[in-house]
């Protein structure tokens, strides 16, 4: 298989290349005779011989073999598995804390320029140590049931030994050291209070997964608020993210006593919660959420908080029946919250909208919707909540022009 490129790529082809700039997606761009090339494991400024991994019409992909000239900021991954023909999720191990971060926010100013024509400056903040902070996971066995992970745009099981990102209370030594059934998709969750749930599911991802260990309802542990989380329903990954994200939240979003405020992607209540005393029994929060699961969580949370409704179904097609918000949280998916509920949110006027997004390029996206339809950004920050991979949480805050 070839590229239209002039060059006429071609799969294994082995190449000399200078790598350019990081790009979204944690690739980093080279070129060669005019072809574009993403790679992997690169750092800008560095010198590599790359092999071509696949090719396209508009673009390549490949992957570092040998660095010819390190990058200052290269340092020796400290997980065994993160390399070419290794794990595929920790993509930034090979680079150093601080250049990782610049990389992020590098990123972020990119598609801000790119995609809302807007400059921003903005640093991305460390909040803890690098490792040992992931709290929920999601491994697979091969076919002899060996547990690990993934290899980069693969369907190949590469087995391992440990995960040194996930918090220790996941014992993941005493997981990986199991024999499992073969093809399994393995989703592991461990709450602040170190309850650990394993449920069970076909490889493919088909098919509702099955819990065999742990309860089906975990509680976390925020700013003085237990919450209920089924096995299945959304929650932060970061051990730290729950309570980074709701101070964040809550400076942003300023309330006052009688509010009336949306909870949009509300999942099992995480704002919500620090919000209820904030806007006291004269105002009211309507929690708005596609999951089934999380929103039945999320009633049984709030069952004595009358003030607080929660509301079942597409984020789309609820907004049109609110008639009025004075502040709107959203925190969507990676694809954002888009034109459509963009608009519905702006068509209540609030007078704050704080925007929860683990996504650059939608977050950048909806603010250019929002500037058309007269909300400027104010304020934004960005936060180091998947340390030693490419992603970064931001949370934006809105005002009316």
């Amino acid at each position: 298989m070839t590229s239209t490129n002039a060059t006429r790529l071609a799969e294994g082809d082995v190449l000399e290349v200078l790598i350019e700039k990081v790009a979204h997606g944690g690739h980093f761009i080279a070129r060669h005779g005019g072809a574009v090339i993403f790679v992997r494991h690169a750092i800008p400024g560095e010198r590599a011989r790359i092999i071509i991994t696949s090719t396209g019409a508009s673009f390549n992909r490949g992957d570092v073999m040998e660095v010819l000239e390190p990058s200052p900021d290269r340092v020796v991954a400290p997980c065994t598995f993160a390399h070419r023909n290794g794990c595929g999720g920790c993509d930034f191990q090979h680079i150093n804390l601080t250049r990782q971060r610049a990389l992020k926010a590098d990123v972020i100013t990119e598609q801000f320029l790119r995609i809302a024509s807007m400059e921003v400056d903005v640093q991305v903040e460390e909040i803890a140590e690098p490792l040992h902070w992931r709290t929920r996971l999601i491994a697979t066995t091969n076919h002899e049931g060996s547990l690990g992970f993934f290899a980069s745009r693969s369907h190949t099981v590469i087995p391992v030994n440990d995960c040194i990102i996930a918090v220790k209370s996941m014992n993941m030594q005493e997981l990986t050291a199991r024999t499992w059934k073969p093809d399994l998709r393995v989703e592991v969750n461990t709450s602040s209070n170190h309850e650990r749930t394993i449920a069970l599911s076909p490889k493919s991802g088909e098919g509702k997964a099955r819990l065999t260990e742990g309860h089906q309802i975990s509680h976390e542990e925020v700013k003085g608020k237990t919450l209920e989380v089924s096995q299945n329903s959304f929650w932060q990954s970061h051990i730290n993210a729950p309570t980074v994200l709701t101070e964040v939240v809550l400076d942003f979003a300023q309330l006052i006593e009688g509010d009336h405020v949306l909870d949009l992607y509300g999942g099992v209540g995480l704002f919500t919660a620090s919000m209820i005393e904030l806007v006291g029994a004269s105002g009211s929060i309507d929690l708005l959420e596609g999951s089934k699961s999380a929103t039945a969580d999320a009633k049984r949370n709030f069952a004595n908080n009358p003030n607080v409704k929660i509301h079942l179904g597409d984020v789309a097609k609820l907004l049109p029946r609110v008639s009025n918000a004075d502040v709107i949280v959203l925190d969507p998916p990676r694809e954002g919250a888009g034109k459509i509920v963009v608009a519905e949110i702006v068509r209540l006027r609030p007078r704050a909208i704080v925007y929860v997004s683990c996504d650059p390029a939608s977050l950048a996206r909806d603010t250019a919707y929002l500037k058309t339809f007269g909300y400027s950004l104010r304020t934004l920050r960005a936060f180091d909540l998947f340390p030693m991979t490419h992603h970064v949480e931001c949370v934006a805050l809105y005002l009316p022009n």
